[in-house]
């Protein structure tokens, strides 16, 4: 495979966007943004660079009914600039829609609708962004002893291209997590995979499914195969006697509001762990109580009926699954008992999350002089950079992989706008300092 190397005449990025999420989408219309109100001589230049041939996020969870767990107003870029036309209320209104949603008295959009939001805004701002292109490596460049750009090794179907950049904001999303001893095959998926596979069903008439997992992700595959496959038994596996609501109380909401990031950032190591404690349930392995309400409903009404084929198997644990031609057999272990019940189903599917890539994975020795803190963890600074030595002159921001520094709002889209507005206001301070010959300040160890 060929490669180019970048020469004299080939142009130096203020910053390389590695990945085209949602978080990089934001990040490029705050620069489009910017670089539209300031000249040219002002402007910030950039470019990401994504694997995905197209747009796409999380669709394979693109359930028809499926709704948002956060405001449309926090949008890509509501909280930074409640005037831009990249908001979610512009796309409505291009799509002929804001008076019907205003009258629908709903906060919270379709999955399936924002997800269309999304490709909406990246398609405005598609010229900084090269699709099919995935980012392979990151090689320090060297001058006086120290590293002035960085180096991205790009591969397409063109061959592998070098990139050079100033900085870089890393945003590569979630990777799907499955329990340790368990792997994907053809009967046993991560939920992520569900719409792209269950299509493959249609014909096969599936008489049962095993979902697992005790969060919204898994309620949801547990009603969407209940309805899709109205001859199949659908059995949730989970540890707790049922689901537990999501708080999504006012004052416990405040979890993610900006400000909560500052005093989460300052607060000592032992704060951290207890707040997180407290206010996991805003996020994590919970459920919106609709849902829950709609699920119990169906279980009473199948008993009364004598139709039951929504089985619960509560207080329990999968604790294997086996492949074979047309099934795939699960173990479920009672946490009580001890008791082993075998389940024959046509698809095991577990919903069981999504962890963080690893920051520096595709950092090389770049990596080496990224700073780390008493656990091994990457030290982030406020503005996201990650805390480097001192002769690594360039910024690496990170756009998820920082709830051990930042709080639950790391990976999730509550505060993106205002994130990106930070970097960027990061950027524009470490570029004018650069400018004007002030030295760079020793980088400090967070609280």
């Amino acid at each position: 495979m060929s490669q180019v190397l970048p020469g004299d005449a080939a142009p130096v990025y203020d910053l390389i966007g590695i990945g085209f999420g949602p978080s990089n989408v934001a990040m490029s219309i705050a620069l489009s943004e910017h670089n539209a109100r300031v000249g040219r001589q002002e402007s910030v230049t950039a470019h990401f660079f994504e694997q995905q041939p197209r747009f796409g996020w999380h669709r394979g969870m693109l359930i028809d009914d499926a709704t948002m767990q956060v405001s449309f107003l926090k949008d890509l870029v509501t909280l930074r600039n409640p005037t831009s036309e990249f908001s979610f209320l512009c796309y409505l209104k291009s799509k002929g829609r804001l008076i019907d949603f205003i009258n629908h008295k709903n906060l919270f959009p379709l999955r399936v609708e924002f997800h269309d939001y999304f490709e909406w805004a990246a398609a405005k701002v598609d010229d900084m962004v090269s699709y099919g292109h995935e980012v392979v490596g990151v090689t320090p460049v060297v001058h006086d002893g120290t590293v002035q750009y960085l180096d991205v090794t790009v591969r397409s179907g063109e061959g592998l291209v070098i990139h050079r950049a100033r900085n870089l904001v890393i945003g590569t999303g979630l990777r799907p997590r499955m329990p340790e001893g368990m792997e994907r095959g053809d009967r046993v998926w991560h939920n992520s995979e569900l719409l792209a596979k269950v299509d493959g069903l249609a014909d096969a008439s599936p008489s049962r499914f095993v979902v697992v997992g005790a969060g919204q992700s898994a309620a949801e595959n547990v009603a969407y195969l209940h309805r899709r496959f109205p001859q199949a038994e659908i059995c949730a596996v989970f540890s707790r006697y049922g689901y537990s609501p999501a708080d999504d109380s006012a004052f416990a909401n405040r979890i993610f509001d900006p400000e909560a990031v500052d005093q989460y950032f300052a607060a000592p190591d032992e704060v951290k762990s207890r707040l997180m404690d407290y206010h996991g349930n805003t996020n994590y392995s919970v459920v919106d109580i609709d849902l829950i309400d709609d699920l119990y409903r169906e279980m009473y009404r199948e008993k009364v009926l004598g139709t039951e084929r929504l089985r619960f198997l509560n207080v329990s644990r999968l604790v294997d699954v086996k492949e074979t031609a047309d099934k795939a057999r699960a173990t479920v272990k009672s946490l009580v008992t001890g008791e082993e019940t075998f389940l024959d189903a046509d698809v095991v599917v577990f919903a069981t999350g999504y962890g963080p890539a690893d920051p520096v994975g595709l950092l090389g020795e770049v990596a080496e002089r990224c700073l780390r803190d008493d656990e091994g963890r990457v030290r982030v600074e406020r503005d996201y950079r990650i805390a480097t030595d001192l002769d690594l002159r360039c910024g690496i921001y990170l756009q998820g992989g920082t709830e051990h520094t930042h709080g639950i709002t790391s990976s999730l889209l509550s505060n993106t706008a205002i994130r990106v507005g930070e970097i960027l206001d990061s950027l524009l301070d470490r570029s004018a300092k650069s400018a004007s010959g002030e030295a760079r300040p020793v980088t400090r160890r967070p609280n």
